[in-house]
């Protein structure tokens, strides 16, 4: 299992590849379900990265298959 600082890097790394690669995409990423949280003080754990990298990945395989498509 990856440790939280390779989950936040990773989520990083990813994001700065959106942005540079496909900053089309950047709107979506602040109107993510995962990054607007429900409670007042949401624990940031593994499991809340794993999730949001899960998310980012998504949505970028899913935009670069019909973006390629489209081309």
């Amino acid at each position: 299992m990856k440790s939280e600082m390779d989950l936040n890097n990773d989520i990083l790394k990813l994001t700065i590849k959106i942005h540079d690669e496909f900053p089309e995409l950047s709107k979506y990423i602040t109107e993510m379900p995962v990054t607007i949280p429900i409670a007042e003080n949401p624990e940031i754990n593994i499991k809340t990265l794993q999730d949001y990298y899960n998310s980012l990945e998504a949505l970028l395989k899913k935009y670069t298959i019909t973006h390629i498509q489209n081309n």
